[in-house]
């Protein structure tokens, strides 16, 4: 199982939770298991054109380019939210 990472941002989505294991192979199923899990979440990662610019993705700490990436058994997938700042 994959250990997901929940930015602050979308705890509320995940029940509180700053941490979820789902089953996924690639990112597009670990997202889809996600979705399983808490329904909506889904929307706010990727969009009918894939992933979302302002959602980054990160697997045992290597920036993430592609919904087709495989995810190892045991990773740490981490979702990173644009910060904004001035």
């Amino acid at each position: 199982m994959a250990m997901v990472w929940i930015p602050a941002m979308f705890r509320p989505l995940a029940g509180g939770a700053d941490k979820v294991e789902v089953v996924g192979a690639t990112l597009a199923e670990v997202i889809d298991a996600l979705e399983g899990k808490f329904p909506g979440f889904r929307d706010r990662l990727v969009d009918a054109e894939g992933m979302r610019p302002e959602i980054g993705f990160a697997i045992n700490n290597e920036q993430v380019m592609s919904l087709d990436q495989a995810v190892p058994v045991d990773a740490e997938v981490y979702l990173l939210p644009a910060i904004a700042g001035g």
